[in-house]
């Protein structure tokens, strides 16, 4: 019986793979094997020596200390696509609310009292200042085109946009979700002086942390509208602002508030919508929920942001699945260990990740105590676990 505990309300939908036969699942579990998390800080989480992974209910896992856990042995997952429908959708109002001055005009509606005259009236006198252009035949760039921004890109096409695209990480895969009508550009500089509206898409990563700030912004046509539904720290707020006021940025439409972007004239926020849909929040505990449970019943690891994808089909009596530092001769020095107890090897796969890898092997037969901790005692060795 496997323990996962939940850090947040999560979706029932997870209970159609964590079945109660095989696992155990609250939020008052002590020493888990897996954690559920959706939106709590883990940076200061307690870590249990048991814990094996951690399974993220949607796409960003900047709350998450993966470096930490993979030191520790704790294989991270994400959600990639689990929301992507939702923050689409959701994209449609933004590039409407980048467009025309809808939020301010809403306000006027709705706090408006009669002191001018009828509001039938007033509102045809009015409503010029709350105008803007068309987006259709205007030009896009999606920075960003995996499974959110190919979605939006395609949209946005259909919408008689040009569209631009650029991903200097884009998989075969999510190359073919693209349209061929979308010009996919190698050179940001490129997309930037090209676009009307600037859409991202992105994770937060070293490299795309303040990727949208004063330089970028230089570069960017007079009047762009740039829409966020990354993560907030990817556009440098100081940059926007200033962007704002000097009208370098017509409107900035993101999905991160904070209270200096409050104040800010033509911001328009959502509170964290992006993937705030009964769909979304469904599809990514599911997913998040399958992920976790084949890493702890058979080993292999699909969406890990901290570990290689491995996919090795069950053969033999046991799997002998092992954590460790890229560290030459590792994978020679793990097959002498099973030599040495006369085992035979059914398959095996080993695959890296930077600093890191992970081996699976399946062997003939049961595992001794003592072979596991010998195999445990390799120098680079950080987890291993049979299954």
């Amino acid at each position: 019986m496997y323990k996962v505990k939940t850090l947040n309300n999560i979706s029932d939908s997870c209970k159609e793979i964590l079945t109660p036969d095989l696992y155990t699942v609250g939020d008052s579990i002590e020493d888990p094997d897996a954690i559920f998390v959706r939106a709590s800080d883990m940076h200061d989480y307690p870590w249990n020596p048991a814990l094996l992974c951690i399974g993220r209910a949607g796409i960003g896992y900047n709350t998450i200390p993966v470096d930490e856990c993979i030191d520790k042995g704790i294989v991270v997952f994400n959600t990639p696509g689990g929301n992507a429908n939702g923050v689409k959708e959701l994209f449609l109002f933004a590039l409407s609310m980048a467009s025309r001055d809808i939020f301010d005009g809403m306000k006027w509606v709705y706090t408006y009292d009669d002191s001018e005259g009828p509001v039938e009236q007033r509102m045809e006198k009015i409503k010029k200042q709350f105008a803007g252009p068309e987006y259709a035949g205007k030009s896009l760039g999606v920075i960003g085109t995996g499974n959110v921004g190919s979605m939006v890109a395609n949209i946005a096409k259909n919408l008689d946009m040009k569209v631009y695209g650029y991903d200097p990480y884009l998989s075969v895969d999510a190359a073919w979700k693209i349209s061929r009508h979308v010009f996919r550009v190698t050179d940001l500089d490129d997309l930037l002086r090209y676009s009307d509206y600037i859409t991202l898409h992105v994770p937060l990563k070293e490299d795309t942390r303040g990727l949208i700030g004063r330089e970028a912004i230089a570069k960017m046509k007079k009047g762009v509208r740039i829409i966020n539904y990354a993560r907030g720290e990817v556009v440098d707020e100081d940059a926007i602002i200033e962007g704002l006021a000097s009208g370098k940025v017509a409107r900035y439409v993101a999905d991160f508030p904070t209270r200096r972007l409050i104040e800010t004239p033509n911001v328009v926020l959502t509170p964290h919508l992006g993937g705030t849909t009964v769909e979304a929040e469904a599809n990514c505990a599911r997913m998040a929920a399958a992920e976790i449970d084949e890493y702890l019943r058979t080993g292999n690891i699909r969406n890990s942001v901290n570990m290689p994808s491995v996919s090795m089909e069950r053969s033999g009596i046991a799997r002998i699945c092992v954590i460790h530092r890229n560290l030459p001769g590792m994978l020679a020095h793990l097959t002498q260990e099973l030599s040495a107890e006369s085992i035979n090897i059914e398959n095996m796969t080993n695959k890296s990740n930077g600093a890191y890898a992970y081996s699976v092997f399946d062997i003939n037969s049961e595992v001794s105590g003592h072979l596991k901790e010998r195999i445990a005692d390799l120098e680079g060795v950080i987890r291993v676990r049979i299954v």
